[in-house]
Parts: C-alpha cells; sequence; structure tokens
C-alpha cells in the first residue's frame, strides 16, 4: 500500500517513515478483516428484505408484522450494546469481536427454520442480541490503533461495507432465491443458511489475525510501535478520562446520539424495504438483485471520497450536515417522483448522504471520548442511534398498510433526516473543530 494514503495528515517529521511503516501494515492487518465482518454484518441484517420476495406469502406475514420483525433485531441490540462494549474494554476486542461474529452467524442460520411471525420475530430478536457491540467495538479499537488526522478515512474503508453489502448481497440473494426447491430448501431459506455461514468463518478467523493495540502486536518493529504509541499518547495527553456515568448528563453525547437516530431512521427504512419497493414496480427477484445494488455502488464511491474530503478539511461538523441534507433531499425526490427511473435517482441521493454520514459522523466522538468513557460512550450513542434500524423499517411497514404506497413512507424518512440536519447544526455550539 502506497504511503500516499498518510500525506498531508500531520505526522511529524521526525518519525515520518516509521510512524507510515507502522500504520501500513496496521492497515492491512486490521481493516481488510474488520471490513469483511462488517461486509457480512449488514448482509446478515438485511438478507430479510431480500428473503421477504417470497418468505412473506409463504409465512403469511403482514407489511406490518415483516416491518416489526426486521426492526425488532434493533430491540436486543439496544440493549446489550453498552454492556457488550464495557466487557469489550475489559476482555480485548480480538476475543469479543470472535465471540460477537460466531454467535450472530449462528443467529442468522437460525433465520432458515422460521415457521411464523413468533419464530421471526425470535430469530431477529436474537440476531440483534448477539451482534451487539461490533460496530461501536471497531470504533473504539480503531481509535487505539489509528491518530486523529487519519481516522475518517480509516471510518471510511470500513464502512465500505454498508454499500458494498448490498451490492455483494443484492446480487447473490437474487440468486439465492431461485434455488427454490434444491434438496427440498425454499429459496428465502438458502438465503439466510448460506449468507450467515461466512460470518462464522470470518469470526473463527478474527481470534487469531486481530491485535488488541500497538503495544501487543509482535508484527511490528519495536521502533515502529515506539513511534505510533508515541503518535497516539500525545493526543489524549491533555484529555480527561471521563468516567461512563459522567457521559450519560453529557449534551455532546445527547446531540450526538440524536444525530445517529435520525439518519439511521433513513439508513435502515431504506434498505429493509428497498426489494419490496422495486417488486411493486413489476421487477422480477433476479432484476431486484442486481437493481438494488446501483445505489450502493454510487454510495461506496461518494462515502470514500467525502471521508478523504473531510480528513483534509476538518470541518466534519459541516460535512455532517451536508450529507444528512443530501439524504434528506434524495428522499424528497423519492417522494416526489415514485415511479422506477427518479425514484432510484432519489433513493441513490439519499444513500450517498446517508453512508458518507455515519462515515463522517462516528469520527467525531473519539475527540473527546477516551479510554472506559470511549468504549461506553460509542455504545451509548450507537445503540440510540441503532434503535432507528427499529423505527425505520417498522415506520415503511405501517405507513404502507395504512397508505397502500411507498410515498409517504419516504417522506417520513426525510423529515428524520431534517431532523438529524437542525441537531448537527446545533453541535456547533456545544464542540470545537480542531
Amino acid at each position: 500500500m502506497s504511503t500516499d494514503l498518510w500525506a498531508e495528515t500531520g505526522i511529524p517529521a521526525a518519525t515520518d517513515t516509521l510512524l507510515k511503516s507502522a500504520l501500513d501494515k496496521a492497515f492491512w492487518r486490521l481493516l481488510p478483516l474488520l471490513t469483511l465482518g462488517f461486509l457480512f454484518n449488514f448482509i446478515d441484517r438485511t438478507a430479510v428484505g431480500f428473503a421477504a420476495l417470497t418468505m412473506n406469502q409463504d409465512l403469511g406475514l403482514t407489511a406490518t408484522q415483516f416491518g416489526w420483525g426486521a426492526g425488532i433485531l434493533f430491540i436486543g441490540y439496544c440493549a446489550l450494546e453498552v454492556p457488550s462494549n464495557l466487557i469489550l474494554y475489559r476482555v480485548g476486542a480480538r476475543r469479543w469481536l470472535a465471540r460477537i461474529m460466531v454467535t450472530w452467524g449462528l443467529a442468522a442460520m437460525a433465520s432458515a427454520f422460521v415457521t411464523g411471525p413468533i419464530s421471526f420475530y425470535a430469530t431477529r430478536f436474537l440476531l440483534g442480541t448477539f451482534e451487539a457491540g461490533f460496530a461501536p467495538g471497531v470504533y473504539f479499537l480503531l481509535s487505539a490503533w489509528f491518530p486523529v488526522q487519519q481516522r475518517t478515512r480509516m471510518l471510511g474503508w470500513f464502512m465500505l461495507a454498508i454499500p458494498l453489502s448490498t451490492v455483494v448481497g443484492g446480487p447473490l440473494s437474487g440468486l439465492l432465491v431461485q434455488m427454490h426447491g434444491t434438496l427440498g430448501v425454499k429459496g428465502w431459506q438458502w438465503i439466510f443458511l448460506l449468507e450467515g455461514l461466512p460470518t462464522c468463518l470470518i469470526g473463527i478467523a478474527t481470534w487469531f489475525m486481530l491485535t488488541d493495540s500497538p503495544a501487543s502486536a509482535t508484527w511490528l518493529s519495536p521502533p515502529e510501535r515506539a513511534a505510533l504509541d508515541a503518535q497516539l499518547a500525545s493526543e489524549h495527553r491533555d484529555r480527561p478520562h471521563a468516567t461512563f456515568s459522567a457521559i450519560l448528563a453529557d449534551p455532546r453525547v445527547l446531540v450526538l446520539s440524536g444525530i445517529t437516530f435520525c439518519f439511521t431512521v433513513g439508513s435502515y427504512g431504506i434498505s429493509m424495504w428497498l426489494p419490496l419497493i422495486l417488486k411493486s414496480q413489476g421487477l422480477g427477484s433476479g432484476t431486484i438483485g442486481l437493481v438494488s445494488a446501483i445505489p450502493s455502488l454510487f454510495a461506496a464511491a461518494g462515502m470514500l471520497l467525502w471521508a478523504i474530503h473531510t480528513d483534509r478539511t476538518g470541518n466534519r461538523i459541516g460535512n455532517l450536515a451536508m450529507a444528512c441534507s443530501l439524504g434528506a433531499i434524495g428522499l424528497g425526490v423519492s417522494y416526489w417522483f415514485p415511479t422506477l427511473v427518479p425514484g432510484l435517482v432519489g433513493v441513490t441521493l439519499a444513500l450517498i448522504g446517508i453512508t458518507a454520514a455515519r462515515t463522517i459522523f462516528f469520527a467525531i466522538p473519539s475527540r473527546f471520548l477516551t479510554g472506559a468513557a470511549a468504549a461506553g460512550g460509542l455504545a451509548l450513542i450507537n445503540s440510540v442511534g441503532a434503535f432507528g434500524g427499529f423505527v425505520g423499517p417498522f415506520a415503511v411497514g405501517w405507513l404502507k398498510d395504512q397508505t397502500g404506497g411507498f410515498s409517504i413512507p419516504m417522506a417520513a424518512l426525510g423529515a428524520f433526516l431534517i431532523v438529524s440536519v437542525l441537531l448537527t447544526l446545533s453541535l456547533r455550539l456545544l464542540l470545537r473543530e480542531d
């Protein structure tokens, strides 16, 4: 990997070569594995949207029931997010992230055996319970490895998994759902079985490959470890290590929680329902898998470019507000122009904005949270935000049943994005940009 990735990011000249070498090694050791895990994290979460193309009829699920089941994952997720990340802080990321991935992979595979609404709700709840702590655990790990000047782009590479999960998962699910009847297994069951298994294997690989901190990285030379440790230590030298109880009343944490809740409502409201939205336009299962990948391809490119731009300008709050605004505009386009092509353009704009917002957002809390407060604070912010993953799919399903279409649900998601813009602008009163 070229050291150009670390250019123009404020690395001290005296340790330039050693530090860049350490960052290169850390990037290749950590990011591919973590990103692959996050890729299947989102595939396993959103596979239900593609399974629904035939599963809902087989199980007799209404739109409201499907929306409730799709979103109930986040009830268990939110309840255990903070405890999970506090455990991670004590036992280490390697052990805990490996456990998380293996157990959620098993829960994802178990979804193939649901027989009705109750078992559907139960497996989705377990999936959320088992995967609680993964994303904020990775955010915490990356903050222990990468200096603040590079953190947004590292999060960008990690979160590239979100749009790519649809690029990969959409066509894959479209093919798997057509395996209906193979070995006596239904197409939607194949989706859960074959998309949950890789997560277990990645979890096992995590146990052997992940390293908790530079201090324990035997694959770095002693001078490289010293240079990276010194750079990271210099960033926290003047920052107090607040207790977890103190952050519960921190207005910055509360506002950040509200922001991520609002854009997560939009994110999952779109991703869980996009296959069924496309089906309502008359597309077949195979075509839906391919067409659903188009917005995510643009979102992936836009997210990386926006993350690099944000690292270079340092204007995280301004860029976050702009990204959320683009998400609201895209959903507005989908509301006013509900036919296939303009509606897909609107969804594409919305996903570019929301995906970029997520990447920019999680570089902000680590600028003032350290130590146990960082582990617990990131988990608290993420758990409140993740509740939007319940509200979004459920709201779309309920509004779809009430109105008979998807225009009003898209407008409702857009309203949440507008609130996220207003909350982001209020951050300027609470945070000082470095």
